[in-house]
């Protein structure tokens, strides 16, 4: 038996060391093959970057629908990518940000479980959480990276707002704050509708232990809503220029279909992307979850948080996404909510583990092992056998292309480029009028119909076409001269509309029309949309600089010393008495 087993076996809790070792062994090579170049969202992300990279302090960026403002997403992650692009380039950037994210996840979870469970469950539910098949969809087929940055530093957040709560920390106070701000900072859909759901089972927490501190019920909920206080006013400073645009540009396009939405009963090939394969193995423990939960005193409120974001993660399947977000319903993606709720599972998953694993000893290791291998394989093996790019293509000539002679003068448009479309956006020096980024549209050719790229617009049926032909009439007021089609589909409404093949690319499968006739591009006023080089200013320090006052904070901050204090946690061993630690008064 090597040494990790005989640490799982003898009851001691798995050194966090050793965890973060198991997450790089097993997530690093992935991200060094680059795996998630190919997902949905990195190119998109890579994207961003790539305009912050050389343009740090103006978020306009005229690349994408003739123009429009960065500050429409949160900055950090794309920031943290174009720091690191000077040194690595903007792919490796990518990557090297995303593991740093994956090795500090199950340090997250390790210290969030700690709040629920003894110190070896916590270790148990860290080593899950490296192997969850939830994590290696939102990685390494959606590209997420902004969702899993935003998700650790609520982890890490969570257990300074307890302290906070529970026994008024100042340290816990201003660790808490610069973590939740700094989360918001990377990812605003994680804060504005996840926050809730892994926030309020733990104030219950607080509620319940209070009176280890002699507390009251006024304290705790005083200094909660001073926490929350702080954390919305920071927020909205540090997000200031992102709130202005959303004032004078609200979201109000048509709906865009997106698979997370859908009745994952009806459509099984969306409940198997996400629901079935991100879960996994973990699908087997909900009885266990429900059960343990709502025996457990303490269980209880992780386990309402749990179910509820659950349930939501089901998309359309459930009424309560659309009771609980109304029209926002018609916004989100759920697939975050299945990752969230997967997160909030470990805490009680791991007392199973640990009854399996003191049962069972190395057998319920090996178990264990094969349970965890294979709900992460299954996810990599689901996306290999699902592609989000059915044939890989190459954008060089592409991007050739429009960097010589005079051709940025002119917008172009790529259709069926899938998720490459971002790609040839970032190295090429021309705009097209499409773009990867919904929220940020302004142009009526786009927001008027219910289709998320011009790039697919065949997928979205009688809109998607509606929307190209639109854009294709209007091609002479927006200077679009060039459209490089990777699909034939498009070819016949291309000729009939007056383009002509002139040259190909990639060995025959890409092919490039023009329209002589189209003048050169000019500038589209969108004045009232433009950020002021004030807001600029704001973009490019806060946010970094927020996230550079967490991971000081953090580290030079002394924890307290703590006395021993008896509280009991859900253990596999009813009359083991555990220990927790108590702040040295």
């Amino acid at each position: 038996m090597n040494t990790q087993s005989r640490t799982l076996t003898s009851g001691r809790a798995i050194p966090l060391t050793a965890i973060i070792l198991l997450a790089l062994a097993v997530h690093g090579p992935l991200l060094l093959m680059q795996l998630p170049a190919n997902s949905y969202d990195a190119n998109t992300h890579i994207f961003f970057s790539s305009h912050y990279a050389n343009h740090w302090f103006s978020p306009w960026n005229e690349k994408w629908y003739g123009g429009f403002s960065q500050t429409t997403y949160p900055p950090l992650v794309h920031q943290w990518i174009a720091l690191f692009s000077h040194v690595l380039g903007l792919q490796l950037a990518y990557m090297a940000v995303q593991l740093i994210v994956i090795l500090l996840l199950p340090v997250g979870m390790y210290r969030y479980a700690r709040l629920w469970v003894d110190e070896r469950q916590a270790s148990y539910a860290a080593i899950g959480s490296v192997f969850l098949g939830s994590l290696a969809m939102i990685a390494y087929q959606s590209g997420q990276l902004p969702t899993t940055m935003a998700a650790m530093l609520v982890l890490n957040a969570l257990p300074y707002f307890y302290d906070w709560s529970r026994r008024g920390s100042f340290g816990a106070l201003i660790k808490g704050l610069t973590l939740t701000v700094t989360a918001a900072a990377a990812h605003h859909v994680t804060l504005i509708f996840g926050s809730a759901f892994f926030a309020l089972p733990v104030l219950w927490l607080a509620f319940m232990d209070r009176r280890e501190n002699n507390a009251s019920i006024f304290g705790v909920v005083t200094r909660a809503a001073i926490f929350a206080v702080l954390s919305g006013v920071a927020i909205a400073i540090v997000l200031l220029p992102y709130f202005m645009q959303l004032v004078q540009n609200p979201i109000t396009q048509l709906p865009i279909p997106h698979g997370s939405r859908d009745n994952f009963i009806l459509n099984t090939f969306s409940g198997m992307n996400f629901f079935v394969v991100p879960m996994g193995a973990l699908l087997l423990a909900i009885p266990y979850i429900l059960i343990k939960g709502a025996s457990e005193h303490r269980l209880r409120p992780l386990m309402l948080g749990w179910y509820v974001t659950a349930l939501i993660g089901l998309g359309g399947t459930t009424p309560v996404g659309r009771i609980l977000f109304r029209r926002a319903f018609e916004v989100l993606t759920f697939e975050r909510f299945t990752f969230w709720a997967t997160l909030m599972a470990m805490p009680i998953v791991a007392i199973l583990m640990v009854k399996i694993v003191d049962r069972f000893h190395t057998k319920g290791v090996v178990g264990l092992a094969v349970a965890a291998v294979l709900t992460f394989s299954s996810a990599l093996s689901w996306m290999f056998f699902n592609p989000t790019q059915a044939s890989p293509f190459s954008t060089k000539e592409v991007v050739e292309f429009l960097n010589r002679d005079d051709h940025s003068k002119f917008r172009y448009l790529v259709l069926g480029f899938g998720n490459k479309l971002a790609q040839v956006s970032t190295y090429a020096n021309a705009g097209t009028v499409d773009g990867d980024y919904n929220s940020a549209r302004m142009l009526p050719e786009l927001t008027n119909y219910g289709v998320a790229q011009l790039n697919s617009s065949k997928f979205y049926g009688a809109s998607g076409m509606e929307a190209l032909r639109s854009m294709l009439k209007h091609a002479d007021q927006y200077g679009l001269k060039y459209i490089f089609v990777r699909d034939r589909y498009y070819e016949p409404l291309l000729a009939f509309a007056g383009w002509r093949k002139s040259e190909t690319y990639d060995n025959g499968n890409v092919t490039l029309w023009t329209n002589d006739a189209v003048p050169p591009a000019k500038k589209i006023e969108f004045a009232h949309l433009m950020p002021t080089p004030f807001e600029g200013l704001l973009w490019g320090l806060l946010p970094v600089g927020c996230s550079l006052l967490a991971i000081f904070s953090v580290i030079l901050l002394p924890e307290r010393r703590y006395v021993a204090e008896h509280i009991e946690f859900p253990s596999s061993a009813p009359a083991h008495e555990h220990v927790v630690l108590r702040e040295a008064k």
